[in-house]
């Protein structure tokens, strides 16, 4: 199922449910923004997962104990708002069962190549089957078999490849280069890491060379067409031609 079919059926179901009637009423109150900042990971043997994360270039937050009865870790993903962390008496749950756990990237090969030159086993990249939802591969959003390679479109949403942490701990690379519309606002344009402006500027720059063969000359008016690319592409909206 793809995610534009996610989210039509979601829509589909609230307006059924009476009970989800009020809460599609716009608030009088203002806004609090709730962000995601945490996700805590089960791990058996913090030392080994540390180093482990330390490896993947993750920026080392924090490393708090007291005595032998408590300790927690804390990394965040380059260019990411969110954390992970774990530890000693931090969850119950078992150690390697967090999986499908996302890493959004904008250019699948280079966040695997760097990966690799760290030393960490990375899967080739693969993308989904279509809409289908049964096999023993890990369960993602295009579905949970794993067609090799990226996707031959190399649509936005639609190449993954994957790792896990030593104790099972499955994360997923999904390149992500266009979004969906209404997912960001035109308005608030940001870009996480100087890599990813730079993929967008690439991008751009193959964009506006069509744009410049079907226009026969030079445009000299290109930053403003760059600009305008880059916002529409991170938004959603549709591609200047």
């Amino acid at each position: 199922m793809a995610t534009t079919e996610i989210d039509r059926d979601a829509a589909a179901k609230s307006s059924k449910n009476p009970s989800n009637k009020s809460a599609s009423k716009p608030s009088t109150s203002p806004r609090i923004d709730q962000r995601l900042e945490v996700i805590v990971i089960p791990v058996s043997d913090v030392d080994r997962a540390k180093a482990f994360y330390a490896r993947l270039g993750w920026r080392l937050d924090a490393d708090f104990a007291s005595g032998n009865d408590w300790r927690v870790i804390q990394f965040t993903p380059p260019g990411s708002a969110c954390s992970v962390i774990f530890g000693r008496n931090v969850t119950a749950a078992a150690p390697g069962s967090a999986r499908g756990l996302y890493l959004i990237v904008s250019d699948l090969e280079a966040a695997r190549k760097d990966l690799l030159g760290r030393g960490i086993e990375v899967s080739a990249p693969f993308h989904g089957a279509g809409d289908v939802h049964a096999g023993t591969d890990e369960p993602y959003l295009s579905g949970s078999v794993r067609v090799s390679g990226a996707d031959p479109k190399r649509g936005s949403y639609g190449s993954f490849a994957s790792f896990s942490d030593p104790d099972g701990n499955g994360w997923l690379f999904q390149e992500v280069t266009t979004r969906l519309p209404g997912r960001i606002a035109g308005d608030g344009t940001t870009f996480a890491s100087q890599a990813a402006l730079a993929a967008a500027l690439r991008r751009a720059a193959v964009a506006h060379g069509e744009h410049e063969k079907g226009t026969g000359g030079h445009d000299e008016n290109w930053a403003d067409w760059y600009a305008d690319y880059i916002v529409r592409e991170q938004a959603g909206q549709p591609l200047p031609s």
